[in-house]
């Protein structure tokens, strides 16, 4: 008897926390583009041309299919979050390369001439490095799709992953804010889905720990790597490769 009713009310628990991290991802998206995009007219917005508004389309259609996703499964509409599940492989697609294009779009219009621009290009790591973490976890996380309890884990630290955008982005008043203290803000979300497990499981789950380091150690490389010669000479191919486009 005892362990019927735990098991019930242990879902309902899952079913609470992963809600309400979804709720949170979306807190922190809005609080992000909110100057820039949600509050300034959204399909009106100044962005600085189409493809970045489509970029921003379907990043916020992630976020919201992935607050959508996590609701279903809360409501026991299993049937609907699979079929739902298709289109949301098909967005994460669509996202990458959209992520890739208007991250090489804003290293050709930020770019000055005759200005070597080595940071513009250390930062390119930011954006492509976002988008192969993001690609590998959500691949990884349709292999699991038959195993919930791995395949939501690996969903939401894929979704983190993407985060260090709006973070970076948020109205912070210190002059130290930047890409540094947005990843760093995207490792307590990580924290507490670890804490989670040690608290329901007493372990921490495989996709939960491999997940988080996987993300954590991009983060960590990719400054160094963006400072490299290797690095600056591919950016400064990927510039020129992209300006024969305007």
């Amino acid at each position: 008897m005892a362990s019927s009713i735990a098991r019930p009310l242990g879902r309902r628990v899952d079913h609470l926390f992963f809600s309400a991290l979804a709720v949170a991802i979306l807190a922190t998206v809005f609080v992000g583009f909110a100057r820039t995009y949600y509050l300034a007219g959204l399909f009106h917005a100044p962005l600085p041309n189409l493809l970045v508004h489509i970029h921003g389309v379907f990043f916020t259609c992630w976020v919201l299919l992935f607050v959508a996703q996590t609701s279903l499964v809360a409501a026991h509409r299993v049937d609907l979050h699979r079929r739902l599940g298709l289109t949301g492989f098909g967005v994460a697609g669509l996202m990458v390369v959209l992520g890739v294009l208007a991250a090489t779009d804003a290293q050709v219009r930020h770019s000055i001439p005759g200005d070597p621009g080595i940071e513009l290009k250390a930062f390119y790591t930011a954006p492509i490095t976002d988008m192969l973490a993001f690609s590998v976890l959500i691949l990884y996380g349709y292999r699991k799709r038959s195993q919930p309890a791995a395949h939501k884990r690996i969903m939401l630290i894929a979704t983190i992953a993407l985060l260090d955008a709006a973070f970076v982005r948020w109205p912070v008043p210190v002059t130290w804010w930047g890409l540094r203290a947005a990843e760093v803000s995207c490792y307590p979300l990580l924290l507490l889905l670890a804490s989670y497990d040690l608290w329901t499981m007493k372990k921490i789950h495989p996709p939960t720990l491999w997940g988080s380091l996987f993300l954590i150690v991009l983060h960590q490389v990719r400054v160094p790597l963006g400072h490299t010669a290797l690095w600056q000479a591919f950016a400064t191919w990927v510039q020129n490769f992209a300006r024969t486009f305007y």
